[in-house]
This record gives C-alpha cells, sequence and structure tokens, in this order.
C-alpha cells in the first residue's frame, strides 16, 4: 500500500532542497512525478525554491477550497498521456497551507489510488501554534520525519520567529510569506523563550527567574 508521508522541519532546514532531491531520484529511475504547492505559497511564484538555488516549476498550484485528489488525477492524466508512464509519486511543498480535507484528499490519493504522496511543511507558526494542514498530517500520516536544522546557538531548532525590519515580533496573522520585510529564523526552544520573554502561544509565562541555559544537545550528540 503506497503511503502518506509528512517530513516537518523549522525554517531553514532543507525542506524544499530535499524534495527536489526526492523528485531527481525517482526521475533518475526514469519514474514519473509531480510537484505541486499550495497556491498561497507566492514565494517563487508557481516554482518550488530551494536555498541552495535550485528552483523547478510545479505542475499544479493548490487553490485553498480546491479537491486536491481532483487537481492530481487532471495533472496526472495529462502528464501520463505526454510521458506514456504512470505517475509514481506526488510530492508537496509548503504542506502547511493545505486545509484539513485537502490533508485528507492526500491520504486518499495513497491509499485509494496507490500514489504515494510525500509532503514537506512546517509544523507551527511564529507563536508556535500548529497550522491546520500540518495538525491533520500529523494525526493521519502513514510516515512523520523530521528534518533538523541548528539554532544561532547551537542546538537544534523546532520554532520559527518572525522578524520584521530585522526585530522579532509576536503578534500577526499566522501567514506572512517571507520576503523583503518579513524574514524567519529558525530557534531552539531556549532562544525562543528568551527572545519572546517567556511566552508562548497559550500565554503560558515562564518565571522571572527563568534563566536560558546552554549546553550539549542530545538531538546533535
Amino acid at each position: 500500500m503506497s503511503k502518506l508521508y509528512f517530513r516537518h522541519g523549522a525554517m531553514n532546514s532543507g525542506k524544499s532542497t530535499a524534495l527536489l532531491q526526492a523528485a531527481h531520484n525517482y526521475e533518475e529511475r526514469d519514474q514519473l512525478v509531480l510537484l505541486a504547492k499550495p497556491a498561497i505559497d507566492t514565494k517563487g511564484d508557481s516554482k518550488i525554491d530551494s536555498r541552495l538555488g535550485v528552483a523547478r516549476e510545479v505542475d499544479f498550484l493548490i487553490t485553498p477550497d480546491s479537491n486536491l485528489r481532483e487537481l492530481f488525477r487532471e495533472a496526472s492524466e495529462a502528464a501520463q498521456a505526454f510521458a506514456g508512464k504512470p505517475v509514481s509519486c506526488l510530492l508537496i511543498d509548503e504542506a502547511q497551507f493545505m486545509s484539513p480535507s485537502q490533508v485528507d484528499q492526500a491520504l486518499e490519493i495513497a491509499v485509494l489510488d496507490g500514489v504515494p504522496v510525500l509532503a514537506y511543511g512546517i509544523r507551527t507558526d511564529f507563536q508556535t501554534k500548529g497550522f491546520p494542514g500540518s495538525i491533520r498530517l500529523l494525526e493521519i500520516a502513514h510516515s512523520l520525519e523530521e528534518l533538523k536544522t541548528i539554532c544561532r546557538c547551537g542546538r537544534k531548532a523546532m520554532f520559527n520567529g518572525r522578524k520584521v525590519n530585522g526585530e522579532f515580533i509576536f503578534d500577526g496573522a499566522q501567514v506572512a510569506i517571507d520576503g523583503d520585510a518579513v524574514t524567519y529564523e529558525s530557534l531552539c526552544g531556549t532562544c525562543y523563550l528568551r527572545e519572546s520573554k517567556g511566552m508562548l502561544a497559550y500565554g503560558f509565562n515562564a518565571p522571572s527567574s527563568f534563566v536560558p541555559t546552554l549546553g550539549p544537545d542530545s538531538d546533535f550528540a
């Protein structure tokens, strides 16, 4: 049985690069793949852009109210007619921006249509709240894999800090695509709490005696 995979990581953990590498691996073995991403991700327009400078056009964009399985079926039929072989895998970038129902449809593609679906994205926003798409992926994906990256202090990063004009902010809309004014920095829990002055998404306040400690990180031992 084909599976739905969720490969997640903080910002700058190489998710888009890993997706493009996976696509290359399939195609190197003469297998046909389709690439997609939510239309809300305007970075790179209709391309998947990696930080290494590699970019590739997607085969279709996932609009907010669209049925992912229907979009896949249309794109798959067109690709198969052109290439003369069936689609072997669907790869989705920025999967956190999918709706929960679209994640369910990704599972249907894997289970009912027999095509593996590899979804890449982040779990939480700049306030440490889960994206609806990511929450659903964590609930139903057959396989979960964390792509790791490093905080500025050397520990494993797990949160995403939002900066506007170089300053960390912790209020605002959940979605703000990175560009000239808005940027993101992946942070470990210690550095995130330091920048947020001990605040987490649901009002948790660290005690006034909170002192960040730095030491060996078992994830990188």
